[in-house]
């Protein structure tokens, strides 16, 4: 294992705050993690993993070890006549591994096209887009049980999966992922039915899309809804979608006509929350270095310096207004620390 000491982290955030790392490695082997697990043991100190960066704020310096995650490939294990089995190292880009399924005619996961990240963060957000979780496509993961440390393969059902949610999310640091096994379709139903999508595809008069066709239409779509992190620092969606009972819902709806919200269940309905930020008055808006970006509300840029606790304490600003509002309370969708 080879140590870095006090790296600064703005190359490897897509906010790009200049906070720094006390200590960092990248890995590249299974073996490689233990190392640098029993020696975070020995001195102390606190590990974190880190993909792309794409769904994390620094808010200080973080005072113990950066684990790179840079474990990558995707590999066949098994295939039927109607599924194919892939184990994929944690640190395969996301965007890559949508890309080379789609080009090989495997489905599941296509409506997750362009989500920022590695395939090992997957499983602890539960990425979801367009109608899809990636939890749909999960077979099992593959991780260092740091508490025992020994290593496990989780099912399914283990992982504990809910919206923008996990076991991994819930054990925080317990489990650090090295690879995650999918199970996807030779002969996928294509999930076309919102809106954009449909838009899009009967634009481009696509009647019968191919994985592809919808592939290249959510690109398209988050091509045109969120900024570029290599020109504009964010790290997409920086708030959940929150959930009210019927009851609550109704009782909103009649106070804002125009509120805009899916039910998922008989008696819950998520809210849409860029809708609720930007009745809130907040699109487009920009203090300093920090904004609401002028396309998407759900989305706070770093138009350049911005520091961590800037961008942080603006989105404090934002919860508050939606409280105060609607009297409903945002989450943040990104980890902050």
């Amino acid at each position: 294992m080879r140590l870095e000491e006090n790296i600064s982290l703005k190359q490897y955030t897509t906010f790009g705050c200049n906070e720094t790392g006390r200590y960092f490695t990248n890995i590249k082997k299974t073996e490689e993690v233990i190392e640098a697990i029993t020696w975070c043991k020995e001195k102390q100190l606190p590990y974190l993993v880190l993909g792309t960066g794409s769904n994390i704020l620094f808010t200080k310096p973080f005072e113990g070890l950066i684990l790179k995650m840079g474990i990558i490939g995707i590999n066949k294990t098994n295939e039927t006549a109607t599924e194919v089995f892939l184990s994929v190292g944690a640190g395969e880009n996301w965007h890559h591994f949508v890309s080379y399924c789609v080009q090989k005619g495997w489905g599941g996961i296509e409506n997750l096209s362009l989500i920022p990240g590695t395939v090992g963060a997957s499983p602890i957000q539960n990425i979801g887009a367009y109608g899809v979780e990636v939890q749909e496509s999960i077979e099992s993961v593959t991780a260092l049980d740091t508490q025992t440390n020994h290593w496990v393969t989780l099912s399914n059902s283990e992982c504990t999966f809910g919206y923008r949610n996990s076991l991994f999310k819930k054990e925080k640091n317990r489990y650090l992922i090295t690879a995650v096994q999918f199970i996807l379709k030779k002969q996928p139903q294509l999930r076309t039915e919102y809106g954009s999508i449909k838009e899009i595809l009967h634009e481009k008069n696509i009647k019968n899309p191919s994985l592809a066709d919808l592939s290249n239409a959510i690109v398209q779509i988050r091509t045109s809804k969120l900024p570029d992190p290599s020109q504009l620092g964010n790290a997409g969606s920086f708030f959940k979608n929150p959930s009210l009972s019927k009851t609550n819902f109704e009782e909103l709806k009649n106070n804002f006509p125009e509120l805009i919200a899916y039910p998922i269940s008989d008696d819950t309905y998520k809210l849409a929350a860029g809708w609720l930020i930007e009745n809130c008055g907040w699109k487009g808006a920009r203090k300093g270095n920090v904004g609401c970006y002028d396309k998407q509300s759900l989305v706070i840029v770093n138009y350049g310096q911005a520091t961590g606790k800037e961008i942080y304490d603006f989105s404090e600003e934002i919860i508050q207004s939606v409280l105060t509002k609607f009297n409903i309370v945002l989450e943040r969708e990104v980890n902050i620390l």
